[in-house]
């Protein structure tokens, strides 16, 4: 099993790690809130933590949704709370001409599951030197996610992380398959579990991206139990007036507990 850090976060271990934060990039004061509180409630309950948002959502559900406010701008906040906080970041990249200057500023390149086959743009991020984390296509299988592993490593990246995310269940619907984790472990490289994607229901809403954020304690206690290097979880302090993917992410209120309660189960796991 390939192990590395970023920064001081142990992805491959045994030691599970997390990749925190809201949906999308919406001011530099909302995100220096989110990440002070993040850092504070990890920092107390003992877990290493990745910073996550994106600077564009390129695949909203209507042309009236919420983006962002562009590259430029949404990378100057994640450049601001690398400085203020000291935390690694993680970001999406959707064309390969974004790979170089968003790889100035976070420390792993972000494949959207809509994009995990496109060769160019995963070429481009390993290219980079940064570690690159994959979403696995809602419409592959666990075993094809091997295909991706062997292009970055192609490409010579030595830090690959693969993320599942859920498969297409019918229409808006979702699920994950356990057997992913430990088949995609099999490549030899760290599995991150996305609970909060998992629980979309897309395009649910018309317009919008519905969700079941009334689950998430459920699925990711199952995830880490079952053995994953990592889990993924979109946190927002009132998912309610979150300008993208409010209905499927954790309000922060309910992280701590949840943390500690994973952190206990992956202890579990790693002494059987």
């Amino acid at each position: 099993m390939q192990s590395f850090n970023i920064e001081n976060v142990p992805f491959g271990s045994g030691e599970l790690s997390f990749i925190l934060g809201p949906c999308v990039v919406e001011s530099h004061d909302h995100a220096a809130m989110m990440a002070r509180s993040i850092k504070e409630i990890c920092e107390r309950v003992g877990v290493g933590f990745v910073y996550k948002s994106s600077f564009d959502k390129a695949n909203r559900s209507s042309i009236e949704s919420f983006r962002g406010d562009g590259m430029d701008a949404g990378l100057d906040v994640l450049r601001r709370i690398k400085e203020e906080f000291g935390v690694p970041v993680i970001t999406d990249i959707h064309e390969p001409w974004q790979a170089e200057p968003v790889a100035e500023v976070a420390d792993i390149l972000q494949i959207p599951a809509f994009l995990c086959r496109q060769t160019d743009l995963l070429v481009a991020a390993a290219r980079t030197g940064k570690a690159v984390n994959v979403k696995k296509g809602q419409f592959l299988a666990p075993w094809d996610a091997k295909n991706i592993v062997e292009k970055l490593q192609a490409a010579g990246c030595e830090k690959i992380l693969l993320t599942e995310r859920g498969a297409s269940f019918g229409y808006n619907n979702l699920v994950v398959d356990l057997r992913s984790f430990p088949i995609m472990r099999s490549f030899g490289v760290p599995v991150v579990f996305d609970v909060t994607h998992s629980l979309q229901l897309p395009g649910g809403l018309g317009k919008a991206t519905d969700g079941q954020a009334q689950y998430i304690e459920h699925f990711a206690r199952a995830g880490v139990a079952c053995g994953v290097d990592a889990v993924f979880m979109e946190v927002h302090n009132d998912p309610s007036k979150a300008p993208s993917d409010g209905p499927n992410q954790l309000p922060l209120a309910r992280l701590e507990p949840l943390l500690a309660t994973l952190k206990k189960i992956n202890g579990l796991i790693q002494i059987t």
